[in-house]
């Protein structure tokens, strides 16, 4: 009967396991990120105002009523991305901390018993949770793979990878994290919950989701892409606000690493937008207190505080502090170098076959980090405890996280009184023992009618270990959630607490673990990993550096949080943001020096040999980054060498409906310069009009004329059938395709007037400017198309400084601009008038090269 039952299992396991849905017909890449029809990954945005005949509609229809509406609304969209990151990090680290306690809570029962019984419990716990996320992954939120950031970098210097801003991409991202971080992996949930902030913002600013039917129209407010990044700026730095509890380092980490474009404006609203955050998690952490968190506990707004560690140090000191500089930097840039290259294996060849080998590679993973985790302990010696002294602050190390990640140092027992008229003098210090942990008692606090409340302090479990007062130090942070691991590597006060064995024992494998964790199909951060793994050798090195100057005064745990600081400066290379970071999660300013020199010196090895963890995974990915410098040959290059010889696509003002179908059918450019004829016969380039706006047209049919000229003259204010909210771009999505529209015969005959419809001024340059230049105009104004035009044939005026200062005048409806003339006496140029007196650089032939 029970082999009947047990084969049942297995046939009835095998039906499920084929059922589930293979990606083998390639509609998802090696990174999870879908792929468009194209083949291409990704799409440029377009930041630039767009100042057709609807956008001046909408723009004069607006009063003040309506300009201060909006501030207020943008102010109020950064309010709700504070409230809604910071109630998501509050969940994914309750929902981690409590499904580790139980985890820990269940495998310490089981192996008083049977370590056996106690490592298969652990090991299916683990599997289970790990086993969750990735299929959360692969076959709902394929997009939430990974940390996230390089897509959003990308995403804020005008690249958009379809999916990662959407609903169902936020939804895998939360619960995905829970799972992968929880299940024991060697991966953080800070890079997560960058993704998941922004993703927060993506949605407010579309007015929420409409496949879902979550949305809401008194919510969509925003159409431009401009806007939205603004938005998707703010959900950043809520993100690492929020899983770091460091506002203004979530501030200084938009700034530095995730944008390439910034003003005074945005930055007082991502600062309004991590201090929600900070209120909203310490908020949830007070509440918390009360005892209502389960396994969570309760504690301080710091993650690690050391503030109680090293006062002061010495100039002897700052040579091992730049030799873990060094270190970091060596070990950052290499795990930058065989991350790039697993990757690149996985996307090239594993990936490939689909959505069960993913799911597959993943469990095997977890069991590996699971067999490590609990089987190395098990081959380590014992070491003593110190004695326990009255305010010695020593204490042994912290035991595994089933305690919370923000579990105070000490913890409160209540024992009923034995006798009534016991006193506060009369216990001795003792030990009292669960069957799952042990604390030990030294110290009464508080009395009250019933119980004796007892300060004690916490000791690591009895792991393997034939005596009480013992405790296994590579458990302490193998076997262990890496938050309280890490808390017991910043420790101060612990001098010997870890032997070097064990510290490099742990440095080896749990950096193999993350190299090959990181790129498998969960979310997956590497923040806190990067932590562990600095730390542990700076812990190294600070043990050598205790031995050999003897000194009472130098704390372990400081060169720990060195080293911390240099793993993550090496591989990530942060300076500012990171420096704020790691003072505001360790609450000691004393050490904001050497966490200067530690990453200015990592940084800088780190340059040496290759570029940082998210430029080089983007560049992977096929995000094509503009970075913040131009590559030195370009300066040798101008704009028409760039443009090569490529034909130009270009359209006339009045085009025929079948070959603007024709157009948009042959090729894939996203802009077409748009073109229109004087009266002698002269080309003149006269706007721009986009791919997007096009296919509106097409699919409306309203604008369509049976006429092949102009409806209108060229600059013509008269009304147009379409709001510019109808031009909008749908957030992280395809839009409408060519291939949806359908267009009758008679249509296709017709004609369309492209005048009303175009960008009158797009950004043009010189052929003969130097590349490097129209690089950084490009980058700086998050550009989508220059056109490139000839040398101009003259000069109608020359704008300085003093003419951007536009002063009101109360006599006149119209601003004026005082614009120097060349060849003639100043005079003043309405900008009212502007784009009417004038086409986009009237007179200039465009014949062979533009932008397309």
């Amino acid at each position: 009967m029970l082999s009947n039952h047990f084969q049942n299992g297995i046939e009835t396991a095998r039906l499920v396991w084929s059922r589930l849905p293979n990606s083998d017909d390639g509609a998802l890449d090696e990174v999870g990120l879908s792929k468009k029809s194209d083949g291409s990954g990704a799409e440029s945005l377009d930041y630039e105002v767009i100042e057709n005949n609807a956008y001046r509609e909408e723009q004069a229809q607006r009063g003040k009523f309506m300009v201060g509406y909006y501030v207020v609304v943008k102010w109020f969209f950064a309010l709700l991305i504070g409230v809604g990151t910071g109630l998501a990090a509050v969940f994914i680290n309750l929902s981690v901390e409590n499904f580790a306690g139980w985890k820990f809570q269940v495998t310490f029962s089981i192996i008083q018993k049977s370590y056996v019984a106690g490592f298969l419990i652990y090991i299916l716990f683990n599997l289970l949770l790990v086993f969750s996320s990735v299929y959360i992954v692969t076959q709902f939120a394929p997009a939430a793979a990974g940390s996230g950031i390089p897509e959003i970098k990308g995403y804020l210097n005008g690249v958009d990878t379809h999916g990662i801003l959407l609903f169902r991409t936020l939804i895998g991202k939360i619960f995905g994290s829970i799972g992968s971080v929880g299940g024991g992996l060697a991966l953080g949930k800070e890079g997560p919950l960058v993704h998941t902030g922004a993703c927060i913002a993506s949605l407010l600013g579309q007015g929420g989701s409409t496949k879902y039917h979550l949305s809401s129209r008194w919510l969509q407010v925003f159409k431009s892409d401009r806007d939205r990044r603004d938005l998707v700026t703010c959900g950043c730095a809520a993100g690492v606000a929020a899983a770091f509890r460091a506002p203004v380092g979530g501030v200084l980490f938009a700034l530095e690493e995730v944008t390439s474009w910034w003003r005074s404006q945005l930055m007082w609203r991502v600062f309004f937008t991590s201090a929600i955050v900070a209120v909203v998690v310490r908020t949830a952490m007070g509440w918390c207190k009360s005892g209502k968190c389960g396994h969570f506990g309760s504690g301080g707004f710091i993650i690690w505080d050391i503030s109680g560690g090293q006062e002061d140090y010495s100039f002897e000191e700052l040579l091992p502090m730049a030799i873990i500089g060094v270190i970091g930097g060596l070990l950052g840039a290499l795990f930058n170098q065989l991350t790039l290259y697993i990757t690149y294996w996985r996307r090239n060849y594993l990936h490939k076959k689909g959505s069960r080998v993913k799911m597959i590679e993943v469990c095997i993973v977890s069991l590996i980090t699971s067999v490590i985790s609990f089987g190395l302990p098990l081959l380590r010696k014992c070491s003593p405890c110190p004695e326990a002294e009255l305010n010695s602050g020593i204490e042994c190390p912290r035991p595994p996280g089933m305690y919370g990640n923000y579990v105070n140092p000490h913890i409160c027992v209540a024992l009923p009184k034995a006798n009534p008229s016991m006193k506060k003098e009369d216990p001795q210090p003792g030990t009292l023992v669960d069957s799952s942990f042990m604390i030990t008692w030294s110290v009464i606090w508080i009395e009250d009618q019933e119980n004796i409340l007892f300060l004690g302090r916490m000791k690591e479990l009895n792991f393997y270990c034939s005596k009480d007062n013992e405790y296994n130090d590579l458990a302490t942070i193998f076997f262990n959630t890496q938050d309280d691991a890490i808390r017991n590597l910043f420790s101060a006060k612990t001098i010997h607490e870890f032997s070097a064995q064990s510290l490099l024992t742990f440095l080896v494998m749990f950096y193999s673990l993350a190299v090959l964790t990181f790129g498998t199909a969960v979310p997956a951060g590497q923040f806190v990993p990067g932590i562990m793994i600095g730390s542990t050798y700076g812990r190294l090195v600070g043990m050598f550096v205790v031995s050999f100057y003897k000194k009472l005064n130098i704390e372990e745990g400081t060169y720990a949080l060195l080293g911390a600081a240099s793993f993550l400066g090496g591989s990530m290379r942060m300076t500012v943001s990171l420096c704020v970071i790691m003072v505001e999660i360790t609450n000691n300013l004393k050490l904001l020096p050497l966490i200067m020199l530690v990453l200015l010196i990592s940084k800088a090895v780190g340059d040496a040999f290759n570029e940082g963890l998210y430029e080089e995974q983007a560049r992977l990915r096929g995000i094509p980054l503009l970075e913040s410098r131009p590559k030195y040959q370009m300066r040798t290059m101008t704009a028409r060498e760039a443009c090569g010889n490529k034909k130009v696509v270009y359209l006339p003002r009045v085009v025929k409906v079948a070959d603007v179908v024709s157009i948009l059918q042959s090729n894939e450019h996203n802009g077409f310069p748009v073109i229109d004829h004087t009266r002698n016969g002269e080309s003149l380039v006269i706007g721009l009009v986009l791919r997007s706006h096009l296919l509106v047209l097409l699919q409306s049919k309203v604008d369509f004329q049976h006429s092949p000229l102009p409806s209108e003259p060229r600059g013509g204010g008269n009304p147009i059938g379409h709001n510019f909210s109808e031009f909008a771009k749908p957030v992280s999505s395809k839009g409408i395709s060519i291939d949806d529209i359908h267009l009758s015969s008679d249509d296709l005959e017709m004609y369309i007037d492209l005048a009303p419809f175009l960008n009158p001024s797009p950004y043009v340059v010189p052929e003969d400017m130097s590349l490097s230049k129209v690089y950084n105009l490009f980058r700086q104004l998050g550009l989508r198309h220059i056109l490139v035009v000839p040398r101009a044939s003259r000069v109608i005026g020359l704008i300085t400084r003093k003419d951007l200062l536009i002063e009101d005048n109360e006599n006149s409806d119209a601003v004026e601009l005082q614009s120097t003339s060349i060849g003639r006496q100043d005079r003043k140029v309405s900008m009212r008038d502007s784009h009417d007196e004038h086409p986009l650089l009237n007179g200039l032939l465009v014949k062979e090269h533009s932008s397309s």
